[in-house]
């Protein structure tokens, strides 16, 4: 059985096998930038932890699971020119090395191979995982419109933030997860349980991803830090410092918040010290041990003894500072 940092090797290996056309080289010259910069690689060793809780094998898991990393980097690509991202794992954005065009252009091409990897699957299993990664794929989308959406809204609630984390970041990583136990011939039951514990662990990824948007290591983070406090973003942070702000607190935090014009690193600033106030980071805390605790649960239920290696991610996920 192989650890996290076998996996990731796997994976990076894989991703550095690809060859790409020379031409046209403004195709395919930023996939391969993308894909050559340094990640985290989650979603395609998450779908190689599940496919080894039930065959230690992972030649029949490796396609899918560079399948899911391409349609990830895919919708990078596309999300950073949605949010004008300057930053991506510390460098620059492909619409900001290139143009927008190529961007979009690159990104429509990776969406196409990632279903070209998914097509190589065992043919009793295709048709499954293409079900599942289809209906994530969209709910990804769905996703990021809500976000979008949420840009123009004052009625944001919680429970909405929630359900768009879920779909924008949460469900792929769920449906890695599954994928890797049907290519494993796991018991629907398993594979259920492997997508509860992905979604649940997701929901929690992106907490701390917001939580480290705004508190993290500039030098680490490899984004922008204060992203969201400059683009306006309602994210969990911000929602819960409305909930639990008193009159005076919530006038300087929607003054300060929602100015466009107001100077970016003071807003930064005087944003994160509202929060400290407030105790936001805790309640954040809080609420990514909660959906880590309801996704150990479904973990528990699975009937593998080689649940290690998923066991180590979710404990670096809560403890990560970048």
């Amino acid at each position: 059985m192989k650890n996290i940092q076998e996996l990731g090797s796997i994976i990076e290996k894989e991703i550095h096998s690809i060859s790409y056309p020379s031409d046209p080289n403004l195709l395919y010259d930023p996939i391969a930038y993308i894909m050559g910069l340094k990640g985290k690689r989650m979603r395609p060793i998450l779908l190689l932890m599940a496919h080894q809780l039930f065959d230690e094998n992972l030649e029949t898991a490796i396609s899918p699971a560079l399948a899911i990393e391409v349609f990830h980097n895919f919708t990078l690509l596309h999300d950073d020119i949605m949010d004008n991202a300057p930053l991506r794992r510390g460098n620059s954005t492909v619409h900001e090395k290139w143009n927008s065009n190529v961007a979009i252009l690159s990104g429509d091409t990776m969406m196409i191979q990632s279903y070209q990897l998914f097509a190589k699957v065992a043919e009793c299993s295709v048709k499954q995982v293409l079900e599942v990664f289809s209906k994530a794929a969209i709910e990804v989308c769905e996703g990021q419109q809500w976000d979008m959406d949420f840009e123009t809204q004052d009625d944001v609630e919680i429970a909405d933030y929630l359900k768009m984390i879920e779909y924008k970041t949460a469900v792929l990583l769920a449906a890695s997860l599954k994928i890797g136990a049907i290519t494993a011939n796991a018991s629907v039951e398993d594979q259920n349980n492997l997508y509860e514990f992905g979604k649940n662990i997701g929901i929690a990824f992106q907490l701390k991803d917001d939580l480290l948007d705004a508190f993290g290591n500039p030098e680490t983070f490899g984004k922008q830090v204060g992203g969201d406090i400059l683009a306006c973003k309602k994210t969990y942070l911000y929602l819960k410092a409305l909930e639990v702000a008193n009159v005076s607190q919530l006038e300087k935090l929607t003054d300060v918040y929602l100015d466009d014009h107001y100077p970016e690193e003071e807003k930064i600033e005087n944003v994160k010290s509202l929060f400290e106030q407030m105790e936001i980071p805790m309640h954040t805390k809080n609420l990514m041990l909660a959906y880590q605790t309801k996704a150990m649960k479904h973990l528990e239920s699975i009937s593998s003894e080689n649940k290690a290696p998923l066991i180590a991610f979710s404990n670096k996920l809560m403890n990560r500072i970048s």
